[in-house]
């Protein structure tokens, strides 16, 4: 594993020169399937940098504005 404990690693961060670090590959999952963003042509880059993310505790059923009114219309 690691010879370095917790409180040493944040005493004595490991910096990298930019020459020492590695690129990181972002892939994503498009129509069923996962590509490489650096793959994606220039629209469908524009596409995914345009991309919202959403909290998965605002998504659930109970707080959700929009299954509360619907489901108060199916109950009228």
């Amino acid at each position: 594993m690691n010879d370095r404990t917790d409180i040493e690693q944040l005493v004595n961060p490991i910096v990298l020169a930019d020459e020492e670090r590695q690129v990181c590959e972002v892939w994503t999952r498009v129509m069923g399937y996962h590509r490489p963003v650096s793959s994606f042509n220039i629209g469908k880059k524009g596409e995914h940098a345009e991309r919202r993310f959403f909290q998965e505790r605002h998504a659930r059923r109970e707080e959700c504005p929009l299954v509360a009114r619907s489901s108060d219309a199916a109950q009228a």
